[in-house]
């Protein structure tokens, strides 16, 4: 059993934390919204705490999943922030979705106070959080990672080290960029059977058996042919990790043009009203077009 604190209750963490707590661990939480984290305790037999440094005092593990870079730097460092709460050879886990550059600042940060530093951003939505099956990309020192992998097994499917700091936010850069196009596809794809007369349903269930097949198409072409959209990563998230692959490209001189394309898409779709749809309602943009 490992003490364990966990920052960051949205629809990710709330889970995360949970299965922690079923696979034996002592976990405490933390989370902006103080009666959520109540809420949690109350739900799970765990604790939590006031600050980020009070949740991770005398802990193993900080794990963390809040929303951009600069909740990151917030819930890590100032005087109530977790690395002032922990000791020399604690292990700071983060499954934030944020640029490569905050991660390296902040592996820099966490090991001048002999502290490790894995970036392990995750993939599969809210239900692989619920279920206990997401994947999840790291980066880091492969000693902290090691000591890391057995306590992100409890919610994992799959979990794997890509390389040093930052490998793990560039590898979800590569799943958010390849997921922005496969969903634009997807959309119009259905918005073509649309017009042109024919059973959506039917043509999925024939094309999905074949090379066009993919997660999007079998988990999403029901509720997109029903014009239904609360059932996932909503498309304000996507924009902002979108916004973090293209500043990325440009340092790296990688050349995004359908990705750039879509990040345009999804804006019209937040124009639409539909910031808080999720990332399928491309099709929203498709239909409005007539």
């Amino acid at each position: 059993m490992a003490k364990i604190a966990f920052l960051g209750l949205g629809v990710m963490g709330y889970p995360m934390a949970g299965h922690l707590v079923k696979a034996g661990h002592d976990v405490t939480v933390y989370n902006r919204t103080t009666s959520k984290a109540e809420a949690w305790a109350d739900a799970h037999g765990g604790t939590c705490a006031a600050t980020p440094k009070e949740a991770a005092s005398g802990c193993d593990f900080v794990m963390a999943c809040v929303g951009n870079d600069d909740d990151l730097r917030s819930v890590c460092l100032g005087e109530d922030g977790a690395f002032a709460g922990l000791l020399k050879g604690a292990i700071f886990v983060d499954h934030t979705t944020v640029s490569a550059k905050v991660t390296r600042e902040l592996y820099a940060d966490a090991d001048a106070l002999g502290i490790a530093f894995v970036d392990a951003p995750i993939s599969g939505g809210q239900a692989g959080a619920e279920n206990g099956a997401l994947s999840v990309m790291c980066g880091g020192d492969q000693e902290a990672y090691d000591k890391a992998e057995p306590i992100i097994a409890a919610y994992a499917r799959v979990c794997r080290r890509i390389g040093d700091s930052g490998a793990g936010q560039m590898t979800k850069m590569c799943n958010q960029i390849a997921i922005a196009g496969l969903v634009q596809g997807l959309s119009e794809a259905l918005h073509f059977a649309e017009k042109a007369g024919l059973d959506g349903r039917a043509v999925v269930e024939v094309i999905s058996q074949g090379a066009a097949g993919s997660w999007q198409m079998s988990n999403r072409y029901e509720t997109m042919i029903d014009d239904s959209f609360d059932h996932g990563f909503a498309v304000d998230w996507m924009r902002k990790d979108l916004g973090i692959c293209l500043d990325t490209a440009d340092e790296v001189d990688a050349s995004l043009p359908v990705t750039a394309l879509v990040d345009q898409f999804y804006k019209d779709v937040q124009k639409l009203g539909g910031g808080r749809w999720d990332t399928s309602s491309l099709i929203k943009r498709l239909r409005a077009m007539g």
